[in-house]
């Protein structure tokens, strides 16, 4: 995974087809007076959701059993952020598979006007009623692909 070189928000956000803006809050801060490492999972998260949200893919175990669930994650931590700032999330699948898919995150930092973090995750398609994975097929495939039409 290669950070963005992206000079401006406006380029970085070409590359992503949802962009999350996230207020760095004081309390994120560590001992080391930089946002701590567990932060930025909850900022893919974050991220992860709104890329489900713009997908219009409904976390609601009751009327689709079918859903996703994280399989693993990964960070990079490049530059320490520190309040007051702006990280504006990335997400975009960089890679699909049959079970699954692997969803690439990037931090942009208004401050500093560069990439901060990278990370990246596996999701895997589940049947949550026998607890067995599923192919990534019929609306989800079709929801995924009018998102990221190069996917195809």
């Amino acid at each position: 995974m290669k950070a963005h070189s992206a000079d401006t928000l406006e380029q970085f956000t070409q590359d992503f087809p949802v962009v999350l803006p996230i207020r760095v809050a004081w309390g994120e801060m560590d001992a080391f007076q930089h946002v701590n490492n567990v932060s930025y999972i909850r900022y893919f998260e974050s991220a992860r959701i709104a890329y489900m949200e713009t997908m219009k893919m409904e976390a609601n175990i009751k009327t689709s059993p079918v859903g996703p669930i994280l399989g693993d994650i990964y960070c990079r931590y490049r530059r320490p952020v520190v309040y007051p700032d702006t990280l504006h999330i990335g997400t975009k699948i960089s890679e699909l598979n049959e079970f699954g898919f692997v969803m690439e995150y990037q931090a942009f930092s208004e401050k500093q006007q560069t990439v901060t973090t990278l990370g990246h995750c596996k999701i895997v398609m589940i049947d949550y009623r026998s607890n067995q994975k599923v192919a990534v097929e019929g609306d989800m495939l079709e929801k995924i692909l009018k998102l990221q039409p190069e996917l195809k």
